[in-house]
């Protein structure tokens, strides 16, 4: 009896339209992503001309309606993209994700029909680079205790403040994005969310930050607030909303983020086989010892069984719906160590090639550390888990 392969079951592409994008994937990711990683990470540099091929194939809107130049595919798809784009190089996918998720998705589902006409098209083929602008220099994961204020005034609100570590931020040191969604306080611990575009008076890029641990090849930068006047027109849903469509668009991020690192553990992967395989110590392939067939095991048994709930995760996510914070967090809670140790598995496999950039996996431990930070501290996951369980025993059921 021939075993079954987890690669071939349904749950990986459970359509024929997912089955067709792996394979687009593969192809991207191979012709186009690979040749460049390294040298985008060594420059620190962010890569328009392959952000904008990433757009001409459908990656930029995967989630946004066909009407609207998207896809018109669901989360599973999301996570498929997410995950082969970070077999390769997780800076250049940490954009994406920025954009097509925190950006793009945002709008698609919290702003009302004349602001997604007005902002889908231009994000999905790529001509607009977007982000998300919610941490600031003294706020992260308390994000009811934002500074950054927005004051109304008549027809306009008058946004004050300053975010920081803004993925998208910038094209270059001298370049805004085009667009942002912009969290800021309307009232005490009240949220409400703003679409801010590139040329408003008083939107200006800040600090950039360079010499960075890891995803050297996103842009990231700090984002400044002048007095920036922005329509009612642009606000987001109605005043206070925007915590509720912060929590929801944390949900289709943190899962997305976990695919990530489900990307950079598949690599690892890769890596460390192939090496063992080849490379010989004591007379005999470096498969053979133990201490090495313990870093390969324990690496796929957690790429495989984590990759299993990340999936179905996925498969049960409703994008335009809230309340599935415990899986996201899970997920991603999981995903993140996963991929770390995998990493961190295949250096100590390579030995002192490992250690050394010519061989990949120096750079994915690198970027893997930020998946145990960003979207959500795996000491937020612990929070929040630990509350909704608390709260919900029944999701032991």
């Amino acid at each position: 009896m021939t075993e079954p392969r987890f690669r071939d079951m349904d749950l990986f592409a459970p359509t024929p339209e997912h089955a067709l994008l792996a394979g687009t994937l593969r192809e991207f990711v191979e012709r186009e992503v690979e040749p460049q990683a390294a040298e985008f990470d060594r420059r620190e540099d962010f890569n328009l001309p392959l952000f904008r091929k990433a757009g001409a194939l459908g990656l930029l809107g995967v989630t946004l309606p066909e009407e609207l130049g998207g896809s018109g595919l669901d989360a599973v798809a999301a996570v498929q993209i997410f995950e082969a784009l970070s077999t390769s190089d997780p800076g250049f996918a940490l954009s994406v994700l920025a954009h097509a998720i925190l950006f793009a998705q945002n709008v698609n589902v919290n702003g009302n029909e004349e602001q997604r006409k007005h902002v889908l098209p231009r994000a999905a083929s790529g001509e607009w680079i977007g982000g998300l602008c919610m941490t600031e220099p003294e706020v992260g994961t308390d994000v009811l205790s934002l500074r950054t204020r927005a004051e109304r005034d008549g027809d306009e609100y008058v946004l004050t403040g300053r975010k920081t570590f803004i993925t998208n931020g910038g094209v270059d040191a001298h370049t805004l994005g085009d667009a942002f969604v912009v969290y800021a306080a309307t009232a005490p611990r009240q949220i409400s969310s703003f679409l801010v575009e590139k040329g408003t008076p008083g939107f200006t890029l800040g600090q950039k930050w360079g010499d960075k641990l890891g995803m050297r090849a996103s842009f990231t930068a700090e984002l400044v607030f002048e007095g920036v006047r922005v329509p009612v027109s642009r606000r987001l849903g109605e005043e206070g909303e925007g915590t509720l469509q912060m929590m929801r668009n944390l949900e289709i991020e943190r899962l997305t983020l976990a695919a990530m690192s489900l990307g950079i553990a598949q690599r690892s992967l890769r890596v460390m086989v192939d090496y063992a395989n080849q490379r010989k110590s004591f007379g005999v392939p470096l498969r053979e010892h133990g201490q090495i067939q313990r870093h390969l095991a324990e690496s796929y048994a957690g790429w495989i069984s984590t990759r299993t709930f990340v999936y179905d995760t996925a498969r049960r996510m409703d994008l335009g719906a809230t309340g599935q914070r415990v899986a996201a967090d899970a997920a991603k809670l999981v995903a993140a160590q996963v991929g770390k140790a995998a990493a961190d598995a295949a250096i100590q496999v390579l030995g002192g090639y490992g250690y050394m950039g010519e061989y990949v996996v120096e750079r994915l431990w690198r970027d893997a550390k930020l998946l145990e930070i960003g979207g959500g501290t795996l000491e937020a996951h612990h929070k929040n888990l630990t509350k909704d369980l608390s709260r919900n025993p029944a999701l032991l059921d």
